[in-house]
C-alpha cells in the first residue's frame, strides 16, 4: 500500500503522476484520477486564491488517504493540492487511487475528494475578472451532504 499527499504551489503532471502510481506493479487492475480544474465562472472569475494551513492541510489529507486504502482495500492513493494563485483552466486538486477492481478504485477516490473538500482546512478566496472584490468562498451545503453519504454504509 502506498500513499502519497503532497501540497505545493507547482503544478502537477497528472500522467507523470499515474506512471509514478503504477511503476513496476503487476497487482493493479484500475487506476481512477480525479482532477479539479479552476473555472471562469462564465468568464466573471481571473483566479482563485488558495492558502492552507501547512504542515496540518498535509497531515489531514493523509488520514484520509490512508482511511480509504484501508477501507476500499487500495492498493495506492495519491492527493495532491495546490496553493497560491490558480487561474482558469489550471489545476487545483488531483486524486488517484489504483486497486485490482474499479469500483474499489472509483469509491476510494470519491470518498477522499468528498472528505478532502470538508475536512482539509483549506480557503478559498474568488478574484473577479472585473476587480469587483468578491471575497471568500463560503463552505457548501451540498459538500457536507456528499461526506456524510459515506457514513450510511
Amino acid at each position: 500500500m502506498t500513499v502519497a499527499v503532497r501540497v505545493q504551489r507547482e503544478d502537477f503532471d497528472l500522467a507523470a503522476e499515474v506512471e509514478a502510481m503504477s511503476a513496476g506493479r503487476q497487482d493493479i487492475g484500475a487506476i481512477v484520477t480525479f482532477s479539479g480544474l479552476c473555472r471562469d465562472e462564465a468568464g466573471t472569475l481571473s483566479a482563485l486564491e488558495l492558502e492552507h494551513y501547512p504542515g496540518m492541510a498535509e497531515a489531514e489529507i493523509a488520514r484520509i488517504c490512508h482511511e480509504a486504502v484501508k477501507r476500499f482495500d487500495l492498493q495506492a492513493a495519491c492527493a495532491i493540492h495546490r496553493y497560491g494563485r490558480i487561474a482558469p483552466g489550471e489545476n487545483i486538486v488531483l486524486v488517484a487511487t489504483a486497486s485490482p477492481h474499479r469500483q474499489a478504485a472509483f469509491d476510494g477516490a470519491s470518498f477522499i475528494m468528498d472528505f478532502l473538500k470538508t475536512s482539509a482546512p483549506f480557503w478559498k478566496k474568488e478574484h473577479a475578472a472585473d476587480g469587483e472584490r468578491r471575497g471568500w468562498v463560503n463552505a457548501k451545503d451540498a459538500d457536507d451532504s456528499a461526506r456524510d453519504r459515506w457514513s450510511k454504509d
